[in-house]
């Protein structure tokens, strides 16, 4: 290897370790035990373009598009010539490249020679910013102002410190105050290291040599998109999925043969008033999850992979949601544009596929007499491919990433539930010849009175199988009472009672089967009883 060559992967390895030890120094500063346990937090470096150049690895692969959607907003609010060192950043605002109301997005300028170049990002769901549910889970939100304070790109710390005005209306505005200005005192902390490890690298290279190497990374990384993108025949493959609701995603994917693609949202249903919509930079993650599945996974996530997708998504529709409709709910639109594109990638290429996926299910649990509240969100089991069995208890997470769902010891410490059940429920993959992956189910018992949110998808319309394997287990949320009668909560349930001594039993929906189940190889059959997997 040349010196040359030798001083880009430096260099490249620099830019992913900055950003990979901020969201790391936002987990292990947050409050808020879903941040703490579950490690829900993105981080990125950004140029003055408005370019993604590096993205945390072990985070929500999603979150990348809001930060990288979200800076151009910022940058219109706040044109970089006004900036001063020190500042920092914050917004929520779906319409602005933003997720939902809880999730922060918070933004810190790199100068060089005395101007903006370069910004880090930071990114977490703080644990409550107002909204007609505590955590923004009301899945009752008719309009966005419902879901949460809305926050357009603000300037939050100067060089002097925090802008104290703003922190006392943010936490104003929280049923849980302190873990709110904890949480974003952590965003920031991630910030300011990720801009303090620029710095180091600008020192260390100029910055007429991080310019330069920028560039280079990600031009390297777009020849290896399209290369991979190459390899799908021209042409047009067409997908589409089914909400729960029975709102309809459709999609067609274009591919010039040549490492382009594009990707058409026409005649995806319109939006909402629900919280079932995404914002546009939610649905842009959400494709670019998808289509990265189809190239080498060892491509970092950067600009390069951007650059040779173009996708389209109406405006108005329930991809791309516009100012009053909420978008907090977003990501059962989310991952049925996945599916859509998954099948429509299928299509075009007449080889593979996937069966449908369990998705996430989120819940919340608030205190009644006291505030405290408990966030998280198990996952359903992967759909089954030609050759491969789905993995158990993984879903498609929509942003792929990390595991975030919190452990146990940490929850029963700080909270007033006792976890008395985590199991994956046999026989709740879809059979075919190659199987669904499992569901689980968790019994979270209530130590004190509470109130429940729930928001799930794929639970009265299961996930489906594929080329002739059945859907997998519909999965659901349920009150089970102290005499151990069981009642079934809404899939979409808000604020319901959990007397103390009653338990929250959340279970997830298997992956679909992929192929005729009497296909199936009989010794694998005979590894999923031993394993119990099977009845």
């Amino acid at each position: 290897m040349t010196d040359d060559r030798l001083t880009a992967e430096i260099l490249r390895n620099a830019l992913c370790v900055a950003a990979e030890e901020a969201s790391i120094v936002v987990v292990r500063s947050a409050y808020s035990a879903f941040i703490v346990e579950g490690a829900d937090a993105a981080a990125a470096i950004l140029d003055a373009r408005g370019r993604l150049v590096a993205h945390s690895l072990s985070t929500a692969l999603i979150q990348c598009a809001s930060l990288r959607s979200a800076l151009p907003h910022l940058l219109k609010a706040h044109p970089a010539a006004a900036m001063r060192p020190g500042d920092v950043f914050v917004l929520n605002d779906v319409y602005q490249g933003g997720i939902h109301a809880n999730d922060l997005l918070v933004f810190r300028p790199v100068f060089v020679d005395g101007a903006p170049a370069y910004f880090t990002g930071t990114l977490i769901h703080v644990a409550d910013l107002s909204g007609l549910s505590a955590g923004g889970m009301a899945s009752d939100a008719t309009d966005v102002y419902l879901e949460g304070l809305q926050l357009p790109p603000v300037r939050i710390a100067t060089a002097d410190g925090l802008v104290d005005d703003m922190v006392a209306v943010l936490a104003a505005n929280s049923r849980t105050p302190g873990k709110l200005v904890g949480d974003l005192r952590a965003l920031i902390a991630g910030a300011n290291v990720a801009a303090r490890r620029l710095d180091e690298i600008i020192e260390a290279h100029t910055p007429a040599g991080l310019a330069r190497g920028v560039e280079d990374y990600l031009a390297h990384t777009e020849a290896r998109m399209r290369a991979g993108l190459a390899a799908l025949p021209a042409g047009t493959g067409r997908g589409a999925y089914v909400l729960d609701d029975g709102h309809r995603i459709a999609v067609e994917v274009t591919s010039d043969g040549a490492g382009g693609l594009t990707v058409d949202f026409d005649g995806t249903d319109e939006q909402v008033p629900l919280p079932v919509n995404s914002g546009f930079s939610q649905t842009h993650g959400g494709v670019m999850y998808a289509v990265r599945c189809f190239v080498d996974p060892a491509l970092p996530m950067n600009e390069g992979c951007f650059a040779p997708v173009d996708v389209k998504v109406p405006l108005g529709s329930l991809l791309h949601c516009t100012r009053p409709y909420p978008g907090g709910g977003r990501f059962g639109a989310v991952a049925a544009a996945e599916e859509a594109v998954l099948a429509a990638v299928t299509a075009l290429r007449r080889a593979g596929g996937v069966a449908a996926s369990g998705i996430l299910q989120a819940f919340s649990i608030s205190g009644v007499h006291r505030p405290w509240l408990h966030m998280a969100f198990d996952l359903g089991g992967s759909g089954a491919r030609r050759d491969h069995d789905g993995a158990d208890a993984t879903g498609a997470l929509f942003g792929g990433g990390r595991n975030i769902v919190p452990q146990v010891e940490p929850v029963e410490a700080r909270l007033p539930v006792r976890v008395e059940e985590v199991a994956l429920i046999p026989d709740s993959g879809g059979r075919g010849r190659t199987r669904g992956g499992l569901g689980t189910r968790t019994v979270l018992r209530m130590l004190e009175d509470a109130r429940v949110d729930t928001r799930g998808d794929r639970l009265l319309r299961p996930p489906p199988g594929a080329a002739g394997g059945e859907p997998g287990r519909a999965g659901g949320y349920y009150r089970l009472r102290a005499d151990g009668t069981r009642e079934p909560l809404g899939t979409k349930a808000t604020r319901q009672p959990l007397a103390a001594g009653e338990a929250l039993v959340v279970e997830t929906s298997g992956g679909g089967g992929y192929g005729a189940p009497a296909g199936r190889d009989p010794a694998a059959a005979r590894r999923d009883a031993a394993d119990g997997r099977t009845a």
